[in-house]
């Protein structure tokens, strides 16, 4: 397992997500969004909506789930299934808090739960 530190627990208010970008082990960038959903659960997914280059990050945020504001694909933050219409599911990866830390592997997705 590859922890990188992506942002501090005080960064994100309930419901809110913030943008970051991280190199798994082959150095590929991966573009995610970190999500702290309204019932205080982290999630780490990919970033831009399947439809188009659209941040998932800037998407109206409920519990366990996000809604891209220009295509209203929905998607489910714990699996990265689609709930409601888009070309395909979106990819989770494993996040840990650490004290204060937010970590995320960007090199292990996330198993749904």
């Amino acid at each position: 397992m590859s922890l990188n530190r992506v942002c501090s627990v005080h960064d994100l208010e309930l419901g809110e997500a913030l943008e970051a970008t991280l190199a798994n082990d082959e150095g590929t960038e991966v573009k995610l969004a970190i999500i702290r959903d309204p019932e205080d659960q982290w999630y780490a997914i990919e970033r831009m909506c399947p439809h188009g280059e659209v941040s998932l990050a800037e998407g109206e945020i409920e519990t366990c789930a996000v809604e891209c504001w220009a295509h209203g694909a929905r998607f489910n933050l714990a699996t990265g299934e689609a709930t409601l219409p888009s070309p395909r599911n979106i990819k989770t990866y494993e996040i840990t808090l650490h004290g204060e830390d937010v970590l995320v592997d960007v090199n292990a997705l996330r198993e749904g739960k």
